[in-house]
């Protein structure tokens, strides 16, 4: 059963990390977002919210199809939340590596830091489990939060928020990071997406952290012409890093600015995200192309018919293998399974006929068409597998539909 935080819907938990969990969600307009509620142990940190509070607006300034925009924030009461565009796909971290096509990655991601540091916001925790794959494209998400909340009473003290391997060094040696921090990050996920390899090797945290700052990165096997941009993004002097901007031409990335124009909403009123978003939304939101965006009771009808359906094919499906099994030995046993089944639809049918659903139409015809479905693929089995036969699928179907539901 789904809850309510504010004026979102949370449908279904996606996952959490170090500083809340993010949850798939409609907002007051059946769109899908990505609702991130912070852990009680942030919520609890009054100054880390103050902080956040103060990042938010600048967050939600970064646009551009690379990055998952920031649409609503609430940092008051009991839950407090974040609310981003939802991005349908698998993270870096899981998809196989070494990525087929590197060069595609290479410049959305830069055009991703690009449209992050134009917005003046430092990501601070760039790496591939925060890189989202969607048709090839990469989205980065969660950028901000780690720099807005990286203080002592939120995190141990002298803890780093983040993950070695992918953090500057300056940032594991406790010294101020700016955006050169993320160029860093930038070059190390992608020196993963191109080897297979963490640039810096595995083992333990404070390992893998002196190797970042005393070592040079593993990048052998990386193409000749990303090689040079990746040492130079690694180097553990900041100054000597590129800027996003230069790393956009290197790539041959168009100079385009995604700086949102944004102004103070309440809780609740989602912001458009720039057009350029729209290749990249979650299908069910295409601002500007829909004629009509469904309500949150809409969307839960549409969902309660297609499951519906779905109940409806498969209960037909096992009636049909159960009858035909039956038909042959038991004749009367078959024909009451398919009387049963025929009077349980055609009275889901009658009931549909006074009901307001917009459903209706189609649910009466597939209604109808179950039913003839049904008979018409109990006596196709019949003629075509023997009883033996048509009884083990009953009973391969029957143990498949149990584990099906308790797994469920």
């Amino acid at each position: 059963m789904s809850e309510h935080l504010g004026p979102y819907e949370l449908l279904s938990r996606l996952g959490a990390g170090g500083f809340g969990a993010v949850h798939l969600a409609l907002d007051a307009e059946g769109r899908t977002v990505a609702v991130k509620v912070l852990h009680p142990h942030v919520a609890a940190d009054g100054g880390a919210l103050a902080r956040l509070a103060r990042e938010v607006e600048t967050m939600r300034r970064a646009g551009g199809p690379h990055v998952a925009e920031v649409l609503d924030a609430s940092l008051e009461g009991a839950r407090p939340y974040l609310v981003t565009r939802y991005v349908q796909g698998r993270p870096l971290s899981a998809v196989p590596v070494p990525v087929a096509d590197l060069r595609r990655l290479a410049t959305g991601l830069a055009d991703a830091l690009l449209a992050m540091h134009e917005a003046g916001v430092v990501h601070r925790d760039l790496k591939p489990a925060n890189v989202m794959m969607t048709e090839g494209e990469p989205v980065v998400i969660d950028f901000g939060i780690a720099s807005a909340l990286d203080s002592l009473s939120v995190t141990a003290s002298g803890a780093v928020v983040g993950t070695p391997g992918y953090l500057a060094p300056e940032v594991l040696e406790g010294k101020s990071a700016g955006v050169e921090a993320d160029v860093f990050s930038f070059g190390a996920t992608l020196a993963y997406a191109a080897t297979g390899r963490q640039p810096y090797g595995q083992g333990p945290a404070s390992a893998v952290a002196y190797r970042v700052v005393h070592h040079p990165p593993d990048l052998e096997g990386v193409p000749d012409w990303l090689e040079p941009l990746l040492r130079e993004c690694l180097s553990t002097d900041p100054a000597a890093r590129p800027t996003a901007t230069q790393i956009c031409a290197r790539l041959g990335v168009a100079p385009v600015s995604h700086v949102r124009q944004v102004h103070p909403q309440p809780a609740g009123t989602v912001a458009r995200p720039h057009p350029a978003a729209d290749d990249e939304s979650t299908r069910e939101w295409r601002p500007g192309k829909e004629r009509h965006r469904r309500t949150v009771e809409e969307s839960r009808a549409r969902h309660r018919e297609k499951v519906r359906r779905w109940w409806l094919v498969g209960s037909g499906l096992f009636v049909s293998l159960l009858a035909a099994a039956a038909r042959e030995p038991l004749p009367e046993v078959a024909l009451f399974l398919l009387a049963a089944y025929a009077l349980g639809v055609v009275s889901d049918a009658g009931v549909a006929l006074f009901s307001r659903s917009p459903y209706r139409r189609s649910r009466m015809i597939v209604d109808m068409v179950s039913v003839a479905g049904a008979v018409g693929l109990c006596f196709g089995l019949a003629a075509l597998f023997s009883t033996f036969t048509l009884a083990l699928f009953a009973g391969t179907a029957l143990v498949l539909g149990i584990v099906f539901l308790l797994s469920a």
